[in-house]
């Protein structure tokens, strides 16, 4: 199995970067600056029984995407999976919001996923259905949402906007581009603290979790491996990853 893992240099990334090591995968560990990170990652993938490399590129630029496009074009012929989480999460009250950081979040949630899957989409249904494997066993397509995307927070307009239209993009993706390629969605909730986040808005977030506690990077990387090895009937699906949190008033 081979998997291309977007902003793999630290949390939920490299949480699935090496998930899917665990599984015998070879990875493309892609980050933008956190090369120190990456390289951890690199490691730990290796240590888990799998092989990693490291691809660098600024997605929120177009030119950056076709080159990490071009890198593991160059590498490989074939692609299993490609999981599209680089993100980025900055709060601006929406009075605020400038077209430049509105175009930043498009850029980074909505056009580098779509350039990613369109530049990658001759390597991921090369692997697609044969005699030899059934539709659903080709290609996969995961792309990280947020909870956030369908029950948006204050502060963070431009960001559940266009993580809402990454949604819209991941059942695009399933129309179009089954039976060789298939695409899901999965949306943790409160899985990494943001760095600003104080004690007291941690506990306050934590209490409203029916599950009693806050998700993990690992929780993520666990869905994701269970789509891309275990679920190849799903299809165009958005599947929460947050403890029941999304589910409450």
């Amino acid at each position: 199995m081979r998997a291309l893992v977007t902003g793999a240099g630290q949390r939920v990334g490299q949480a699935i970067a090496v998930e899917l090591a665990r599984q015998g995968a070879s990875v493309a560990v892609h980050y933008r600056t956190s090369r120190a990170g990456a390289e951890r990652t690199v490691a730990a993938c290796t240590e888990a029984g799998g092989e990693a490399w490291l691809v660098q590129g600024d997605l929120s630029r177009t030119a950056e995407c076709r080159a990490v496009v071009d890198a593991v074009r160059g590498r490989w012929d074939t692609l299993d999976v490609l999981v599209n989480n680089a993100s980025a999460f900055t709060a601006v009250p929406f009075e605020e919001v400038s077209l430049d950081h509105l175009d930043a979040m498009l850029a980074l949630h909505v056009r580098a996923p779509f350039l990613l899957v369109q530049g990658l989409l001759p390597l991921l249904r090369a692997g697609g259905v044969t005699e030899a494997r059934a539709p659903g066993e080709g290609g996969v397509v995961v792309n990280l949402h947020d909870v956030g995307a369908d029950r948006p927070l204050p502060g963070h307009a431009a960001y559940s906007v266009s993580k809402a239209a990454l949604a819209m993009l991941t059942r695009a993706l399933a129309v179009e581009l089954a039976p060789a390629v298939r695409a899901v969605g999965v949306s943790p909730g409160q899985v990494a603290w943001p760095p600003d986040y104080d004690e007291a808005r941690r506990e306050r977030i934590a209490a409203r979790i029916p599950m009693g506690r806050v998700g993990t990077p690992e929780d993520v990387a666990r869905l994701v491996r269970f789509v891309v090895c275990e679920a190849p009937y799903l299809n165009g699906v958005d599947v929460p990853v947050d403890g029941g949190l999304s589910s409450r008033y």
